[in-house]
């Protein structure tokens, strides 16, 4: 093989290994073209190999031809177009360890890095909004990012790396860092434990950090969102050593400016450095993470706890309207990292052991829009300054052995699993909001003139520790046609709280539960499943406050039942699934303590969520992929006939939600791709009597990217247009939270692979 071809076969192999725009490249010169023309045959890569190896065999056995002039070898260099699939179906169930999504009684989808780097995706909720089953909604006061998974919230606090629970970034994520973004749809004590914010009762996210793969990686990026941020990114891979067996990957990405939020402006920082090793029988992984995200001048969610039940969601205001404070601010600083081992004993026994910390940093001023009339838009502005500091560790460990007692396959997993958790803050606060008006905001300054706490020391104000022991059994038989998997997590809570400023002991929660599962797996023909699952989701009880007549009462940690039947279809470049599920969760209610004109507070309440997922992801024909699907959801509260809202609908959760995401490479131009989204979101009631609601919304999004070579090199552009049209909608109403959706917004990139 000439240096020529060696040359452009290894530039169309880095360009494959870009993840980005599907594309088939021709590298040909014209001096090239004309041996070609000459040459009687044209060779293909595998070919030319082959026969580069016989020529090599034959040089080996005749000293004479060793020395002989080498026969030129003509080739053309064809990479095809990269069809690797943006969404799989499998990842991480905790302690049941990796597998397939054909293979277990859950619903699990995982979102690559192709997918993150070609959608330009600055946050964890634009990665998520390719999910159909999930909705991103804000925090109260902050800019953090929650999510809604089964109409139940989904903290940053419970979102996982590696599976490890307190580690990941808790308000946001910046996903340059992140191979993969694992979706679990419902409840997940018994695989994950209990999550130490108290949420993860629909479903459970988590992260896989970027590590070394097979081929190495030199890709260099650089991206400009609107209105002005600029930006971009590095991620160098290399293996090396004997074997390949060390492997080490790096990443830094940053962007800073005014976003299309009129006088807001965000900048972050991500820097990921991984290292991993192995043998035959042993695997080791690390990484260490800095994140910094800044947010300034931002535009938070409005509080409409305030207003009357006749009361309805506020007009549509232009979606880039800010009725933030301009000395508004959030500044996140953390550094995190995980510890991974596996070792084989034989065949089959495995033990393996996790550990992960983060160290956080948060410092803001914020500044919170409590409405009183949506009609007029009337209301006060708060002015609130925090320092939150956290400190946790988490480890997990256990084995995994496979065994066969006659004609049963038995895969047995036990092991447990902790988490630390130390949180140090302090506040400052106006006593005195101002009066303002969301449809023609004020500035003003604030006069935070109440405080707990030293802003520049924070002290203790919470302690946690969560521990869990887990035995499980799946057994497996009728040539591996069903498996059937049993099993329970042993779960203990403690929680101290600590009051601020003055660091006493407050209040202390510590109880324990066993939650059990069990799951049912049939494969009537090769590639399709039907599966059906009872697991429980796992929280801690209620400390009650000192307001009600039996203050001070720890109740049992909160366990929603869930049951799921379904069905999924997947041929590796194309899957399906459709899946039915019902969640049952006790809830808090406030009631009438007889005639004393007290109340007490009880669990006698009870939010019950029935739907209907269907998912599609892969390559329908030829060049045309598709990603998305539909969610139904009928949310209520159905505790006893004493309630006044027994049988409404829950606020905030939409009926019904729809995604598609539709990728086509052009026939008539290689290596051009175009791209529409279509995000659909059915209405969402407004206030707990149901008495208004918020409008369903569709957004569209649209975009393209080519894949060419310039100078040797494969570079990649790509253009997006999110919310084409401009299109005004409230996105969510969280709680009393109440979310616009964002604006306009135009991406443009350039990735190289050098």
């Amino acid at each position: 093989m000439s240096f020529r071809a060696l040359c452009l076969n290894t530039l169309c192999v880095s360009a494959l290994l870009s993840g980005v725009a599907p594309t088939r490249l021709l590298a040909l010169s014209a001096a090239h073209a004309q041996d070609r023309a000459s040459s009687p045959a044209v060779a293909a890569p595998d070919a030319a190999k082959s026969k580069q190896a016989k020529g090599q065999a034959a040089q080996a056995s005749s000293p004479a031809q060793a020395v002989s002039q080498p026969k030129q070898e003509d080739l053309v260099v064809t990479a095809s177009r990269n069809n690797r699939m943006y969404v799989s179906s499998g990842g991480d169930l905790g302690a049941l360890g990796h597998k397939k999504g054909l293979d277990v009684p859950f619903n699990i989808r995982s979102y690559n890095e192709s997918m993150i780097l070609n959608q330009q995706s600055q946050t964890l909720g634009d990665v998520l909004l390719n999910d159909p089953t999930v909705r991103t909604t804000t925090g109260y006061g902050n800019y953090a990012q929650l999510f809604q998974i089964r109409g139940f919230t989904l903290y940053g606090d419970d979102i996982a790396i590696d599976g490890l629970y307190g580690v990941t970034p808790r308000q946001l994520v910046s996903p340059q860092l992140y191979e993969s973004v694992q979706v679990l749809n419902g409840a997940s004590a018994f695989l994950n434990g209990a999550a130490p914010g108290g949420s993860a009762i629909g479903g459970n996210v988590n992260l896989v950090p970027k590590r070394a793969g097979a081929k190495d990686i030199t890709r260099v990026t650089g991206d400009y969102t609107s209105s002005a941020q600029g930006g971009g990114a590095v991620d160098i891979s290399r293996r090396f050593g004997r074997d390949r067996a060390y492997g080490f990957r790096f990443n830094a990405a940053g962007m800073d400016g005014s976003t299309p939020i009129d006088g807001e402006r965000r900048a972050d920082i991500a820097l990921g450095g991984a290292f991993d090793w192995h043998n035959d029988d042993t695997r080791i992984n690390m990484n260490m993470n800095y994140q910094k995200q800044q947010v300034f001048g931002g535009r938070s969610a409005i509080v409409v706890s305030g207003l009357t039940a006749d009361m309805p969601a506020p007009s549509l205001m232009s979606p880039s309207k800010n009725w933030g404070q301009r000395w508004a601010y959030s500044d996140l600083s953390y550094l995190f990292g995980t510890m991974g081992i596996e070792h084989d004993f034989g065949k089959h026994v495995t033990v393996y052991g996790k550990f992960g910390a983060q160290s956080g940093n948060e410092m803001g001023n914020y500044a919170t829009t409590l409405l009183s009339n949506s009609r007029t838009g009337a209301g006060d502005v708060g002015a609130m300054a925090t320092a939150y500091n956290v400190m946790n560790e988490s480890t997990q460990a256990g084995v995994r052995a496979h065994v066969t007692t006659g004609f049963i396959k038995h895969e047995i997993n036990a092991g447990g699993s902790a988490i630390w958790e130390e949180s140090d803050s302090a506040f400052a606060m106006s006593t005195r909001s101002a009066s303002g008006n969301l449809y023609n905001p004020i500035q003003f300054s604030p006069n935070e003139d109440y405080a707990l706490g030293n802003m520049n020391d924070p002290g203790r104000v919470s302690w946690n520790k969560l521990y869990s022991l887990f035995l499980s059994d799946t057994m497996t038989f009728w040539h591996d046609r069903i498996s059937l998997t049993g099993g329970f997590r042993y779960q203990n809570i403690l929680s101290n709280s600590y009051g601020y400023g003055s660091g006493e002991l407050q209040s202390t929660y510590n109880s324990d539960a066993f939650s059990p599962v069990i799951g049912l797996v049939i494969h009537p023909v090769k590639h399709v499943a039907l599966y059906f699952n009872r697991i429980q989701g796992l929280s801690a009880g209620t400390v009650v406050g000192a307001s009600y007549v039996n203050a001070g009462q720890v109740f049992a940690p909160y366990q929603s039942t869930q049951y799921e039947v379904g069905a999924k279809y997947d041929i590796g470049r194309f899957s399906a699934g459709v899946a039915f599920y019902q969640t049952a969760m006790p809830s808090g209610m406030v009631e009438a303590y007889g005639n004393t004109g007290q109340t007490i507070y009880t669990q006698n309440g009870q939010q019950r969520n029935r739907g209907m997922e269907l998912t599609f992801n892969g390559e329908i024909i030829h060049g045309l992929r598709f990603n998305g699907g539909l969610t139904l959801i009928d949310a209520k509260q159905v505790s006893g006939d004493t309630n006044a809202h027994n049988g409404k609908t829950i606020v905030g959760v939409p009926n019904y939600t729809i995604n598609g995401n539709l990728e086509y490479d052009m026939p008539f131009l290689k290596g051009l791709t175009l791209i529409g989204r279509v995000i659909s979101t059915g209405k969402q009631q407004f206030n707990v009597s149901n008495s208004a609601h918020l409008p369903a919304w569709s957004r569209f999004d649209l975009g393209a990217r080519y894949t060419f070579l310039v100078h040797g090199k494969a570079l990649t552009t790509r253009f997006e247009v999110d919310n084409v049209g401009n299109q005004r909608y409230w996105a969510s109403v969280y709680q009393s939270n109440l979310t616009m959706g964002d604006p306009e917004t135009f991406k443009f990139s350039v990735t190289a692979d050098l």
